[in-house]
Parts: C-alpha cells; sequence; structure tokens
C-alpha cells in the first residue's frame, strides 16, 4: 500500500474549536429532529388517506409521464422509477424525512463523498448510504475528467438523485409502491380520458416526427401497424419519448436504422448491386 493511499484513509481529525454559529446550528439540528419524532407519533399516518393520495397522485399525467425512465446499459435497456415519483410517494405517505449531502470534496483526487438518506419518523425506520462520486463522466468509451464546478455539482446531483430514489423506496412498503407503479401506467395508458384513441395514434406520431422519428420506425419497433396500438403501446412510447427529451437515451438507441440484409444484396437486380455502381470485367467493352 503507497504512502498516499495510507494519508487518504487517514481520518481528518475534528476542528479543536467549534464557532459559536456551528453550535447553535447544531443544537437547532438536534431540537428539529425531536420535534419531528413527536410529531410524527402525536400524529401517525391514515393508511387509507395515504393510499387516496397517492391513487390522486398518480392519476395526474404529469406526475405518470415523469414517474418511469429509461438509458442503455450494453445491448439492452435498463427502465424503472424516477426520483420524482419517488419524492410524491414520500409526500402522499408521510411522516418522512428525506435528503442528500456532500460530506466531502477533494479536488486533488477528484471526487466526492456523498451520502444519501431516508428516514420514517414514526417507524423509526432509517436507510442511508455513503458513496463516492469521481468527478468524470464516462464518454466515448473512456473516463473524461470534470473541470467545471457546474458539471462537478450537476454530476454530484444526478449521482446522488439515484441513491436517494433506492433509499425512499427502502422505507416505503413494496405494496405501496407497487400500487403507485399501476396506478402511473394505467394513467399514461388511457392518456386524457376524454380524448378518443385515433387522436391520441395522431398526437403520438406527430410528437415522434418532430424529433426525426417516422411512424414505420415506431410500427417497426412495435411490430404492428398503427391503427393496431394499444393503450399499452402509448403508454410505453410516451416514456420512450420523455426519455429521449431528457437525454437517458437517444432517438438512434431506441429507434436504429435497419440494417442491409444479405438476402436483400443477393436479390438485388443485376448491374444494381443494392445501389452500389458495377465494377466493369476486363474484356466487357466498357470503359477501363
Amino acid at each position: 500500500m503507497s504512502y498516499q493511499q495510507i494519508e487518504r484513509m487517514t481520518p481528518v481529525a475534528a476542528p479543536a474549536r467549534v464557532g459559536q454559529g456551528t453550535a447553535v446550528e447544531q443544537s437547532r439540528a438536534v431540537a428539529e429532529v425531536q420535534a419531528a419524532v413527536l410529531v410524527a407519533r402525536q400524529f401517525p399516518r391514515d393508511e387509507a388517506v395515504a393510499i387516496a393520495k397517492m391513487r390522486t397522485a398518480c392519476a395526474q399525467q404529469e406526475l405518470a409521464q415523469r414517474a418511469f425512465f429509461r438509458f442503455p446499459r450494453g445491448t439492452s435497456n435498463v427502465s424503472g422509477e424516477t426520483i420524482q415519483l419517488a419524492k410524491e410517494l414520500a409526500r402522499c405517505w408521510g411522516n418522512i424525512q428525506f435528503g442528500v449531502a456532500e460530506l466531502r470534496r477533494d479536488e486533488e483526487y477528484g471526487e466526492s463523498e456523498m451520502q444519501a438518506w431516508a428516514w420514517d419518523m414514526e417507524s423509526n425506520e432509517r436507510s442511508s448510504t455513503t458513496f463516492i462520486v469521481p468527478h468524470a463522466r464516462w464518454a466515448n468509451g473512456r473516463a473524461q475528467k470534470l473541470a467545471d464546478f457546474r458539471d462537478v455539482y450537476e454530476n454530484n446531483a444526478n449521482n446522488g438523485a439515484r441513491r436517494l430514489r433506492e433509499m425512499i423506496f427502502t422505507v416505503l412498503p413494496v405494496w405501496y409502491i407497487e400500487q403507485a407503479k399501476s396506478a402511473c401506467t394505467k394513467t399514461l395508458a388511457n392518456g386524457t380520458g376524454d380524448v378518443p384513441r385515433s387522436q391520441r395514434i395522431a398526437d403520438c406520431v406527430a410528437a415522434f416526427d418532430g424529433i426525426g422519428i417516422t411512424a414505420d420506425q415506431i410500427e417497426t419497433k412495435l411490430g404492428r401497424p398503427s391503427a393496431k396500438w394499444t393503450d399499452i403501446d402509448l403508454g410505453q412510447l410516451q416514456v420512450i419519448y420523455q426519455s429521449i427529451q431528457r437525454g437517458e437515451v437517444t432517438a438512434d438507441e431506441e429507434f436504429p436504422a435497419p440494417r442491409v440484409t444479405v438476402d436483400e444484396i443477393t436479390n438485388a437486380a443485376p448491374g444494381d448491386s443494392a445501389g452500389w455502381p458495377t465494377t466493369a470485367q476486363p474484356g466487357s467493352g466498357a470503359e477501363q
């Protein structure tokens, strides 16, 4: 083990003197936590009310459209629930505190130590995780160091949001989360409710056409013509569209260009060769 590695593992000594402002803030934080726990015990959540709030929230298109994400990983896409859905479920469930904190930033080694946590103050169930975020972004097959302070902040915020989502879901009941996911999926499938499916299909095609994706590409992806698209298909397309808009996945990754097969090249018309010019053969009379 090198001297630098040992130095990094050595804990930093606490300051010998704590300022008055720091001491006041520490006392205030302790009192705030004690008060929050006391209120949570005095006014426990009503699960029926919490479920009703969740269903009302998940019935809104604005939340349902931001409830799921998609991004590429290797040869497949990863999908799941967003931090926006997690925060809304925590709000509806009640008596939950959560947050993300940057504990230390090391410019020399290019990394930040961060912590994400969620705490159900009523059941006293707490989940937290401490993690290291390198000041780098993976691009073009390699890690590129971030030099701009804004890029570092956004990189830390994105990594922190993903950990925070998992911490919130850890303290929420599984059945509660699954009901919310089903409600959001149903909302996406039903659309606004008063708009006929044919109009929703037309609006969907127009929206994708605005980002350079044709109806033929969508039909190829779904494996059926637009006239036979179901409510589930429209919901899936809405998630894909929102993910493209947020930059989680690119249009080319979701709708790759069709590849020319060997059979198509073999069956091409003589002299055409799938659009490539014919090579003149010696003695054929063609210009050399």
